[in-house]
């Protein structure tokens, strides 16, 4: 894959193209508006938020699109826009839905929102952000996702997907649903093999795994003589081995950025080729 292909790749599932690189927003505050902006404009085709205001800033976000849209740089068909529904128990005191409502209505009323934030009439993926319950699927998550499989029939969404689900819960949403999720996002760490279980359950249902915190969350790795003989012989950024590898792995990755310097860096991650056999180290060398 060539430097110019890289920040254009992606994989498409249900006729839906979702870009292999994909631009996080959680954490950006007063700064998201300028920082979706600066990753538009430098190649990123997808872009991740919430409608959770304890950690993502979904309005900000909807407000550096239309900058770019009325700079005529891209428009919304060629975009790749996924939120998500968060639990009361993840959020802060600013709801983007009734509390005193059902699960139901909560779903609905937060889509809503989101559509109003990001400025369009539809999203490419909605996401449950997280189950109920830390073992196992809750009957409050069957209402969520049955509320979510509504508005996929109704054609507001066009790919249904869940955040931070083990292998066990996953399997168990594509038993207990009309619906299967398409994609699941998930924190990734290197200690745990870059989240093997969820990996496998995914390739074995045709799902897109997507990786974040694969920086911040394996610093170790950053240190292992092996991976810095990686480094070193290919001359990339250690980010860059990292998002290569992943990739490799058959993950979607995400990162989360402020720097344009890395940003471009990261959507050029594949510039050296690593080998299968570097590959193959890396998603074992806490193994």
């Amino acid at each position: 894959m060539s430097q110019l292909n890289t920040a254009r790749a992606s994989r498409e599932i249900n006729g839906v193209r979702v870009p292999c690189f994909i631009y996080g927003t959680a954490w950006k505050e007063e700064a998201t508006q300028g920082l979706v902006e600066n990753a538009l404009k430098l190649g990123f085709t997808g872009i991740d938020t919430a409608n959770q205001r304890k950690h993502y800033f979904e309005l900000g976000v909807g407000h550096g699109l239309q900058k770019i849209y009325q700079q005529e740089k891209i428009s919304r068909e060629q975009l790749f826009l996924q939120s998500k529904f968060t639990y009361q128990r993840g959020q802060d005191d600013r709801l983007p839905y009734d509390p005193s409502a059902s699960l139901t209505e909560q779903v609905l009323q937060s889509f809503q929102s989101s559509l109003e934030h990001l400025g369009t009439d539809y999203l490419d993926a909605y996401l449950l952000h997280g189950p109920s319950q830390r073992e196992g699927l809750s009957e409050d998550d069957l209402e969520v996702w049955t509320a979510m499989e509504g508005l996929y029939r109704d054609g507001h969404i066009k790919l249904l997907g869940v955040s931070n689900f083990s292998a066990r819960q996953l399997e168990g949403l594509t038993l207990h649903t009309d619906i299967r999720p398409r994609i699941v996002q998930n924190r990734c760490f290197a200690s745990m093999g870059w989240d093997r279980e969820v990996r496998a359950a995914c390739q074995h249902h045709d799902i897109i795994y997507q990786g974040f915190s694969l920086l911040t969350a394996n610093h170790a790795i950053l240190g292992h003589p092996q991976f810095q003989a990686i480094v070193s012989r290919t001359g990339l950024t250690a980010a860059q081995v990292i998002f290569q590898a992943c990739q490799r792995m058959g993950m979607l990755t995400l990162t989360g950025t402020t720097q344009s310097d890395h940003m471009n860096q990261d959507l050029h991650c594949d510039k050296v080729a690593l080998t299968d056999e570097e590959v193959n180290a890396i998603e074992n060398m806490f193994i």
